[in-house]
């Protein structure tokens, strides 16, 4: 009878629930190539326009105090050490932090530019998309009622799994821009420690390898999503050629899980590999 027959019901719910997967994938893409200038419109990245210049005008300020600070305490006693070679290096320390407190905006649109180019070329090069395996999808349509049943069971479960994920990974994105939206308004603070000593100076340090990981996560990002698809459309691996053909399929479903689960868990934690592959 064709009620017993639930392998179409499979492929179709397994079908559904990839072609959901896929169009977050698109989502994701599209996002993590996009500038935060643009996103949601540019209405995010107009409030960060507007509160920029009173961000400005405080570090412009802290320009001086830390200028001072860092002459003071390079400076023991002025006839002996203020040298000519010293008062440059001081005027030219002192020109670029005024230069990058004024300029943050325009160096982040840049970077973020830059970053975006970089993913956009990832997802033109690249197979994104998730699909099921032709031989697998035959051994499915063929099941008998007692090993399709097992199966729609595992599909139903990988179904809730893929769904949870591709909410994650939205989630996830979305906290990026909100991040880098939050980040930018401080730079001019940060950068105005470089006129500062050493000491005083790690502070922008700081702030740019943070700024940077969360920049190029996009990246890390995009190329753990092309991965781990790749990993899941590549087939069954080679130890399962001895199996039953439904047992076979089970193996397929269970790795699919894991590399989805996988792919989400490298997405989370793209700003920590980032970091540590650039020694951020």
């Amino acid at each position: 009878m064709d009620i017993f027959n639930l392998g179409e019901k499979i492929l179709a719910l397994l079908e559904m629930v990839f072609g959901f997967w896929n169009n977050q994938i698109s989502l994701v893409f599209s996002m993590l190539g996009q500038s935060p200038v643009s996103f949601k419109g540019g209405g995010p990245w107009a409030i960060v326009e507007a509160i920029n210049p009173i961000f400005v005008a405080v570090g412009a300020s802290l320009v001086v105090l830390f200028f001072v600070i860092g002459f003071c305490s390079e400076s023991v006693d002025v006839r002996e050490e203020m040298r000519f070679e010293v008062i440059l290096r001081l005027l030219i320390r002192l020109t670029l932090a005024e230069w990058f407190v004024v300029n943050n905006v325009k160096i982040a649109k840049a970077v973020f530019q830059t970053v975006g180019n970089l993913v956009n070329a990832l997802s033109a090069g690249g197979s994104n998309t998730l699909v099921i395996d032709g031989t697998q999808a035959d051994i499915i349509r063929n099941l008998g009622f007692g090993e399709s049943l097992i199966m729609l069971i595992l599909a139903a479960l990988l179904s809730i799994i893929i769904i949870i994920c591709g909410f994650f990974m939205i989630y996830t994105v979305y906290f990026r821009f909100l991040r880098l939206l939050i980040v930018i308004p401080l730079g001019p603070l940060a950068f105005s420690t470089m006129g500062g000593n050493r000491a005083v100076s790690n502070t922008v340090g700081a702030y740019c390898k943070y700024f940077l990981s969360v920049c190029f996560e996009a990246v890390t990002m995009a190329l753990a999503i092309m991965m781990c698809n790749a990993f899941i459309n590549a087939g069954l691996p080679a130890f399962t050629g001895g199996y039953a053909d439904w047992t076979q399929t089970l193996i397929y479903l269970c790795e699919m899980t894991f590399s989805i689960a996988l792919t989400v868990g490298c997405v989370k934690g793209a700003q920590s590999l980032t970091s540590k592959v650039f020694g951020l």
